[in-house]
């Protein structure tokens, strides 16, 4: 691998490790206001996220680079006052954890592409389960209306 793979790769998994911290904090967020009949769903996805995010942490570090780190809070993207609000607000974390996604698919190869890939798969099924609707292309649709979700993670 040359050294601007390397970069590219890294990049792009240090944007997903930010996406995982945002998404982390977010079901956190969810879990305290959603129905009882859908905390366990919230609760397996925080935990999905949690080990992607502790996964990637070990990439980064195995590439040479310093993880980036959470931050301390993430600007909710819309109240979050109740079970229905948590319910959208879930489906938008997993949209835009699925768009980053797709940007590290792009920017690797071999056993880390499949993993992504598999992590852009795992957040557009829970997308779709958290909002009831679905898009050709997980992480792409996004894409043609607004900038790269990388670029600004929020929760």
């Amino acid at each position: 691998m040359s050294g601007g793979t390397d970069e590219k790769e890294l990049k792009a998994l240090q944007a997903a490790l930010a996406a995982e911290h945002a998404a982390v904090y977010g079901y956190g967020v969810v879990g305290g206001r959603i129905r009882e009949g859908r905390r366990a769903e919230a609760r397996s996805a925080y935990d999905a996220h949690r080990a992607r995010r502790d996964a990637l942490t070990r990439r980064v570090r195995d590439l040479g680079g310093t993880p980036v780190a959470a931050a301390p809070a993430y600007a909710l993207p819309f109240p979050v006052p109740d079970s229905d609000a948590a319910l959208r607000f879930a489906g938008e974390l997993e949209e835009r954890v699925a768009a980053v996604y797709s940007d590290l698919v792009r920017a690797t190869g071999g056993e880390q592409r499949r993993s992504a890939a598999e992590a852009l798969r795992e957040a557009a099924v829970r997308a779709v389960r958290w909002s009831g609707e679905s898009v050709a292309f997980p992480g792409l649709a996004e894409r043609a209306a607004t900038a790269s979700p990388s670029s600004a993670p929020t929760a």
